[in-house]
């Protein structure tokens, strides 16, 4: 019989308790992994320059109490210590760290961690069970190891800028830091995987994530249209390549995104605007004839939305099983009433920040409700608690303070 005591501990901690995360990240991709396995209850330990820390702490503004909101999104659930790894005493605290963790995780340039004295081998070496995890622009090949990159390179580079945009508009990135957060989410599923092979094996895995391969996977359709055609896609603004009507129509009063995806929601989608011609028009009577006459199709719906507010539009197409929904800016995204009802958003309290909302973690596990959140870390706040769970004592701490090893 199941122990509720256990059940409940489960439910407080998460399903990585006890796993152990030498997290050597810094602006997004990395630290967007670890937040997500410290969301799942993984200990995860960020290590920062004593100086500045991690590169987006004064990236800004806006800040909150100081503090830069870039950070604050993707490090809840973390320990901050400051370790200075040029430093032989800092080498020294990270040696320990390696020894203890479970994932050693980092993004710096490829070669870096090498000529640190923690590449992969030397890692293997301290803990032959370690899961080792690093993530950069293009992939930790020795071809590689001189670029370095960002996100918006990535964009543009994989192919994604080029097909996001308006028509006979300049390319265009996405509103998002859409590469370093898939690539963040790809290394969560690499690790994993890592975690379970190695519960076969009892040796860790070496995961080699690239934002380059991330955004290239992403292409999914739009690239097999390119292998079938020997074709690039072009731009086509808020239209899909491959199944219309299915974009985005000014209304009386703003906008809407409809899609029509299937030939009986075009029969309903008919209906429901009171346009049967459309429906026994041949032009339109498939979605490959819709497909091919999209423009003649957008002339006639075109002033048709315009007859109508966004609100009665959604009301009459959600009424006959029309998929459809208004444009949100992200705070009206953020305060939909769905989004309460979910907890989505979630609340901690931080030392300089103040009451702090935070978009929370959106796997949902049915025996685990979320751990209780604990706010971004300060830089070095965890410096004496993770040291002391390594071993060191007070003086010994004390000493590498003051060494400057530490902060």
């Amino acid at each position: 019989m199941e122990d509720p005591a256990a059940r409940r501990d489960f439910a407080m901690t998460g399903p990585l308790d006890g796993i152990r995360v030498c997290d050597l990240t810094r602006v997004l991709a990395g630290p967007f992994a670890t937040m997500k396995l410290a969301d799942m209850g993984a200990e995860v330990i960020k290590v920062e320059e004593p100086k500045g820390g991690d590169d987006t702490r004064p990236w800004g503004p806006p800040f909150v109490g100081g503090e830069s909101t870039y950070f604050l999104a993707v490090n809840r659930n973390k320990k901050s210590i400051g370790i200075d790894l040029k430093h032989a005493r800092g080498k020294e605290v990270l040696a320990r760290l390696v020894r203890t963790s479970d994932v050693v995780i980092s993004n710096f340039r490829p070669g870096t961690m090498e000529k640190l004295g923690f590449g992969p081998d030397r890692v293997r070496v301290l803990n032959p069970r370690s899961v080792y995890c690093t993530i950069s622009g293009y992939g930790d090949t020795r071809e590689e190891w001189g670029r370095s990159s960002y996100d918006v390179i990535i964009q543009g580079e994989s192919g994604a800028m080029h097909i996001t945009g308006d028509p006979g508009g300049p390319p265009t990135k996405f509103g998002i830091s859409i590469a370093d957060e898939v690539a963040g989410m790809l290394a969560v599923e690499g690790i994993l995987l890592s975690l379970f092979q190695r519960e076969r094996t009892g040796k860790g895995e070496r995961v080699d994530i690239a934002l380059l391969d991330a955004m290239l996977a992403l292409l999914t359709f739009q690239g097999q249209n390119y292998f079938a055609t020997g074709k690039s896609p072009a731009r086509r603004g808020n239209q899909h390549p491959s199944i219309v009507p299915y974009e985005t129509y000014r209304t009386a009063d703003g906008w809407i995104n409809v899609g029509v995806g299937s030939e009986k929601l075009w029969a309903e989608f008919c209906r429901a605007l009171e346009r049967a011609d459309l429906a026994a028009d041949p032009r339109f009577a498939t979605n490959a004839d819709r497909v091919t006459n999209r423009e003649a199709l957008k002339a006639i719906l075109d002033p048709v939305f315009t007859t109508r507010t966004t609100s009665e539009w959604i009301r009459l197409l959600s009424e006959t099983g029309i998929p459809c929904g208004r444009i949100h800016d992200v705070g009206e995204a953020l305060g939909m009433d769905s989004v309460a009802r979910r907890g989505t958003v979630i609340h901690v309290d931080h030392p300089k920040a103040g009451r702090l909302p935070l978009v929370g973690n959106p796997i949902r596990l049915a025996s685990h409700p979320g751990r209780r959140a604990e706010p971004p870390p300060l830089l070095g706040e965890h410096t004496g608690e993770v040291l002391a769970g390594l071993g060191y004592s007070p003086a010994e701490v004390a000493g590498l303070r003051e060494s400057g090893a530490v902060r």
